[in-house]
């Protein structure tokens, strides 16, 4: 087994132990906070992040991925681009700052004004972290960007749950936010040990700089297509209905963002290694896509048989309302777990301006669905969310696997397994929660339907649809890997 493959190996299980970690993690402070505030504290941050979030996409600059997706880079261009993210990130708290009276006034919410303001110094602060965090993806060292994220999430936690048991409300999450951004921030700039230099004029650094422009723009119109709705929900009904459709959206969110989190930044850096071997290159990404897909799968079904309980056991019963919009987005699960690997090949493969056009596309198609459920509120909206994404899904596919090496019949292939027995998976929750009715507790029937789908599903995929070869060779290749990292470390 060549090292590329060793370091992926290596680094996708570091990250899907870490982002196991981190799901608890997020769950634990969801609960926490769920129950410490109010849905009209979560509505007023989402009003102001669907602001500050577009500011976060651009203080990247898309820069971070170019760093990552070159073949080869010196630490002139490196140092270069990290004076150019820190600018950008000064430029973006100034802007946020001046957006502060316009949120005001829109929502007619002055409450607002303060939060944006001290918004703005995460942009700054996540500026200075871009380039050292892209150093530590380069270099596929995705143990210490786990742990280092791990550590800021535990440390943004404690201090976001401190600060709700405090009183302090909604700034109780804006605050953790920001601890987060400082901690990461302290953690890679030790860990890579790399000090910018002066920036120059460097070769090269036009294209690495149309490439992080070209993603920044695709994130940007993707962000305004997904969010978009949370600033007309704001805007017409109001911060408690935002809050609840924000926290069904965000426990919805959580199972795509940990997963495309844990295993998408190992993709893309390993596939851009391969650009130079097409062949390898499909081998690769049709592996790492069924294995992506094998996970979204019993998450997807968990979620959509047991939408009530699990709103139930995590939010608490003041959030009953928000059930109903988990239960509706619950198809996003899935659509984004067969769509976000597309993002991977694409960009790995230098065609990223056509993720840019599929993009625009996307865009007004959403856009249009929230206008059309914005009358009958957050359940509209989530509905249209839904269906518009299900209508978009195969022509989405095939317009991302067009002129590459892989077929939509590779495609099928791959994923073809993982969908039959999440079938057979959801069928049988359902059965079980039929046969469970209301007599047991929501706790009760998350445990009993879990590991039900925990049985089923498995079963259903290793032996009855014979993936278990496919998953023995990965175990295998896992073995291999780890044991030659002990031995580096020895002979170290």
């Amino acid at each position: 087994m060549d090292d590329l493959k060793g370091m992926i190996v290596r680094g996708s299980l570091a990250r899907l132990c870490g982002q196991a970690a981190n799901f608890f993690l997020r769950l634990g402070v969801i609960a926490a906070l769920a129950r410490l505030l109010d849905p009209k504290d979560f509505g007023l941050v989402a009003m102001t992040t669907v602001v500050t979030g577009v500011f976060q996409l651009l203080t990247t600059a898309g820069l971070s991925s170019a760093t990552v997706q070159k073949d080869t880079i010196t630490d002139e261009q490196i140092s270069t681009l990290f004076w150019v993210n820190l600018l950008v990130g000064m430029v973006l708290a100034l802007l946020c700052a001046a957006t502060a009276p316009s949120l005001v006034e829109f929502y007619h919410e002055p409450r607002l004004f303060g939060l944006t303001v001290v918004s703005g110094a995460g942009f700054f602060l996540n500026a200075l972290a871009v380039q050292h965090s892209a150093l530590l993806q380069r270099q596929l060292r995705y143990t210490t960007l786990t742990i280092i994220e791990l550590l800021s999430q535990v440390v943004s936690f404690a201090a976001g749950v401190g600060m709700a048991f405090g009183g302090l409300g909604y700034w109780a999450i804006l605050g953790m936010t920001l601890v987060s951004t400082v901690v990461y921030a302290v953690c890679v700039w030790m860990a890579t040990g790399w000090i910018p230099g002066p920036p120059r004029r460097a070769a090269g650094l036009r294209g690495m700089l149309s490439f992080g422009g070209t993603v920044t723009l695709n994130s940007l119109v993707v962000y305004v297509a997904y969010n978009f709705e949370k600033l007309l929900l704001g805007r017409y009904w109001g911060a408690d209905a935002l809050g609840i459709y924000e926290r069904g959206y965000r426990l919805v969110n959580l199972q795509t963002a940990e997963l495309n989190a844990a295993i998408g930044g190992v993709a893309f850096s390993g596939l851009s290694r391969l650009q130079s071997d097409p062949f390898r290159l499909k081998s690769y990404f049709l592996k790492g896509y069924s294995l992506v897909l094998s996970m979204t799968l019993p998450v997807t079904v968990f979620c959509a048989v047991f939408a009530d309980d699990i709103v139930g056991v995590v939010l608490g019963p003041k959030w009953g309302d928000a059930a109903v919009i988990f239960r509706l987005l619950t198809p996003t699960i899935l659509i984004f777990g067969i769509i976000n690997p597309l993002a991977w090949l694409l960009y790995a493969s230098g065609l990223q301006v056509r993720s840019l056009k599929i993009a625009l596309v996307i865009a007004p198609l959403v856009i249009s669905g929230y206008l059309i459920g914005l009358s009958y509120g957050p359940t509209g909206v989530a509905c249209a969310y839904s269906a518009a994404m299900i209508l978009w899904l195969i022509p989405h596919i095939l317009w991302c696997l067009h002129g590459t090496l892989i077929s939509p019949r590779d495609l099928l292939l791959a994923a073809g397994r993982p969908l039959v027995a999440g079938t057979a998976a959801a069928a049988v929750a359902l059965g079980v929660k039929l046969c469970l009715g209301e007599s047991e507790s929501h706790f009760w029937r998350l445990l009993i339907g879990g590991g039900t789908i925990a049985v089923i599903y498995p079963w259903m995929l290793l032996f009855f649809m014979g993936q278990k070869a496919f998953y023995v060779d990965l175990f295998k290749e896992l073995k291999i890997s780890v044991s030659m990292t002990t031995r580096e470390g020895r002979a170290g």
